[in-house]
Parts: structure tokens; sequence; C-alpha cells
């Protein structure tokens, strides 16, 4: 499914399969991407006038705001990243610099343009690797020379006819045996047994060398030129034919594989589909501090202004650009405000949508509704030691009158409550789960509170546990 086909209404559709509520941000994210398709289907010169409008998702943490850029991502197949504000400072402070931001996106995008290759030549590199463990199997000789003349005879031959033939290939055609072992292999009959095939070592990484800003990004290229200098070092290791089918079928794939056309067409994805989630964007925005570790915060903002304005960032692949790249700033904004934002950068993100906090009823719908639910999640795990777990309706009540409670009295985290809760209540049954008798174990109400209660009723120690 891609982004051509989705209406907006198609859209929301796909995000309530993993994400409750927030019906408005679900709205604003789906017709910032159908506005993507129509700008495709205006003149050039009108496409280069029409920019995305960013948006600025306002709201408590827990609440679904990564998750709905990351599945929207996913959805259309777009090159994404998430990064947090907070890691970046300004030019001149040791840290990472805003570019880097696209450059990693960028990164993002070839792996997944490379996965996307990769599908076409799959089944010709599990081909070509099988055949591979056969010849370490069962070598075969390539060339049989049928007669062995004297070399000068080639210059006293008048006759071209009579001149000797030269060494050529024959076709040896395999062997009953030899074709079976080839079944053999594809079939996967011989995925344990044992074989020496030669490797290239790994190239140990380069510590220490670079210091100050792009700090990954230069030691990562230093390590590529050397790679490209220094020939590859080769060993023979022992592994079963399944890892070797693996490493086998990657270096077939990456001899398939044209690494100029990726580059182009995942510039080409990044700069008209690519997304950027920057999260606490509220923790750039706080102003009236004027020391320690916030002194760059405005330096920051200031920063990233250009790339969400849109400019063209050097890569290593290559300069690009920013103009039709898709940004999605969230925050809580507890202590800041959206305006406390310098006025440029407001201008830029003019959609904003503020997610509500989580109901009683909106944890009893995540903890059962979306398609890999939590409960799904903690049934399938325990089903491996062969225990079942029932979740009866009043026990996922409990569960989730137990979450709300807890968020309303100490620190409000959303759905990730669930996750502590839900560990808290099944801790014994985990642990015991491989040696315990019942297999059956019904979590209702009375099972709920039996583990809860005393930790909820004491807001002290609730605030350690959970």
């Amino acid at each position: 499914m891609n982004d051509t086909e989705l209406t907006p209404k198609q859209i929301v559709t796909e995000l309530d399969k993993y994400i409750i509520g927030q019906g408005e941000a679900k709205k604003s994210v789906a017709i910032a991407l159908r506005n993507r398709w129509r700008r495709k289907r205006l003149s050039e010169d009108m496409q280069e006038e029409i920019i995305p409008k960013n948006i600025l998702l306002i709201g408590p943490t827990g609440v679904g705001k990564t998750e709905i850029a990351r599945r929207l991502a996913r959805l259309v197949g777009a090159p994404f990243i998430k990064v947090e504000a907070t890691k970046y400072t300004e030019v001149g402070y040791v840290g990472r610099d805003v570019e880097q931001i696209i450059r990693d996106l960028v990164a993002n995008a070839i792996r997944m343009v490379q996965d996307q290759e990769s599908q076409h030549y799959e089944q010709k590199a599990e081909v070509e690797a099988d055949k591979r463990i056969l010849q370490v199997l069962w070598p075969k000789k390539e060339e049989i020379k049928e007669k062995v003349t004297h070399p000068m005879d080639i210059f006293f031959s008048d006759d071209e006819e009579e001149a000797p033939q030269q060494p050529k290939q024959v076709e040896s055609g395999h062997s009953d045996r030899r074709r079976k072992m080839l079944d053999d292999i594809r079939s996967h009959k011989m995925d344990e047994r044992e074989i020496e095939v030669e490797v290239a070592e790994q190239e140990r990484s380069i510590q220490g060398i670079l210091t100050g800003n792009s700090t990954e990004e230069l030691t990562n290229n230093f390590q590529e030129m050397l790679g490209s200098i220094m020939p590859k070092k080769k060993k023979k290791k022992k592994m079963t034919i399944a890892k070797a089918r693996e490493l086998f079928k990657a270096e077939e794939l990456e001899k398939c594989l044209d690494m100029d056309v990726i580059v182009d067409k995942a510039i080409e994805a990044t700069e008209e589909a690519g997304i950027v989630f920057i999260d606490e964007f509220d923790k750039i925005a706080e102003k009236g501090r004027s020391n320690g570790p916030d002194v760059s915060r405005e330096g920051v903002q200031r920063d990233i202004l250009p790339i969400v304005e849109g400019a063209t960032v050097n890569t290593k692949y290559g300069p690009v650009k920013t103009d039709h790249i898709l940004f999605i700033a969230a925050g809580a904004f507890h202590v800041s405000k959206p305006s406390d934002l310098i006025p440029e950068l407001q201008g830029r993100f003019p959609i904003r949508v503020e997610l509500q906090s989580l109901t009683v009823e909106d944890f009893r719908r995540i903890l059962t509704e979306p398609s890999q639910s939590l409960v799904k999640q903690y049934t399938e795990l325990l089903a491996t030691d062969g225990v079942e777990l029932e979740f009866t309706a009043d026990g996922i009540d409990a569960i989730a009158d137990y979450a709300h409670r807890v968020n309303q009295v100490t620190e409000n985290i959303g759905a990730r409550r669930l996750h502590t809760i839900l560990e808290k209540i099944l801790e014994d049954v985990s642990y015991e789960a491989p040696d315990v008798a019942e297999h059956h174990i019904a979590v209702n109400k009375e099972f709920v509170t039996a583990k809860l209660n005393d930790v909820v009723q004491n807001v002290d120690l609730s605030h350690y546990i959970l």
C-alpha cells in the first residue's frame, strides 16, 4: 500500500488499528500525507511553490504522538527518523549538529531502498548461494583440456582449420548423485551439516581518532576510506549450511544491487517523501534561563530553522534538499508554551494539534483493540511455556482503572503505565510459568486487586514501584 492509494479517511482507518483515540491528530497527519499526493499531480512550477505544512503535536507523554508518526511512515513506505531535540546543540558547542538529522534520514532511506531492491533478486541470490554450497561440498572441475599440443604448432600451421584446438569449456553435467545433493541443499535437508567456508574478516572500528561535531559521520567515512584502500582479508571458518546460505546470499545480493541507482532512489525518496519526527520539542523552547546546558537552546532553534524552511544539506551520498520533507514536532509543553519558540520557527509549524490525556475507557481499548495489543502479547508469550492466560472483562477493567488512577496521583506517563502495571501483575506468573502445575490462569478483578491494591493504596510506594 502506498500514498497514491490512500484517502485521508483510509489513512485514519489504518492508524486506528494501532493507536486508540486522538482523532484530531490522525486527521491532521492524514491531510498532510494526502497533500503530498495532490502536489505530485500539479505542474512542476506549482510543485516547487507548495511546501509541506509541518505539524506540532502537543500533549503529555505516552498518548501516541511518536506512534502516530512512526505508523504513518510505515503505512506509505516513507523514509522516517525520530530524534530528540535535546541531543542537538548549536554550532560552536560540543555535540551533534542539526544537519546530522538529514544525514541519518538519508542513511535510513538507503537501507529502506536496499531492502526493497533486494526483494527483486531474493530468489536468484538463494539459487546462487545453494550452488556455492554445492561447490564447497562437491567441487566441480570447470575446464578439461581435450588435447595437448606443442605451442609452436600454432605458428607453423598454414591452414586455419588445421590449427590446434584451444582448451574449451566442457559441459560435464550434473551426475545423479550431485543433482540429488543440490536438491537436498535446496530443500534444507542438510542445514545442520557443518562446512568450512572463506569469510571476510570484520573490520575493527576506529575509536578516539576524531572529536567534535559530526564525530560519528567523520569516523565512519574514515573507516570506509581505509576499507576501500586496504584489501579485505579472508579467513576460513566452520559454520552450518544454513548459516553459510545466509552469508552467500548476502554476498550474491550485493553483486546484484547497483548502489548508484539505490543512492539516487534514496535521495529522491528522502526529498519527496521523508518524514522527520522531532520529540522533546518543548525542551528547546523554555525561556528565562541563561546558564548551564540551557544556554544554547535558542541557538538550536535557529539551527533547526533553515532545515525546516528548506536548505541543502551535504551528505556523503550527495546534497539533499529539505524543502519538501515533512517535519512533525512533539512535546508536552508543561513548562513552556509553543509561543516561547522563536517567531520564525513558530511560523514553520502552522498546524497545531493538542492530544488528549487518556481516559479509563482509552486504557481498556488499548489493552484489547490494537492488532498486537498488550493482552495478546502477554498471552502469546506465556503460551510458549504452556500457560494459558485468560484476561476476563472485569480484569481488564481493573487494570485500566489502576493505570488511570496511578497516572493521576503520580506522573502521567500515558499508555506506558500499562506496561508497568502488567509486569507487576504477571511477575510471579512469568517467573513460575515453566514449573507451575496450573496451566490455566484467569486474570480477573480479584487477581489484579490482590497484586496491586496494597501498592496503589500507598502513594509513596506507588511512586517507586508503578
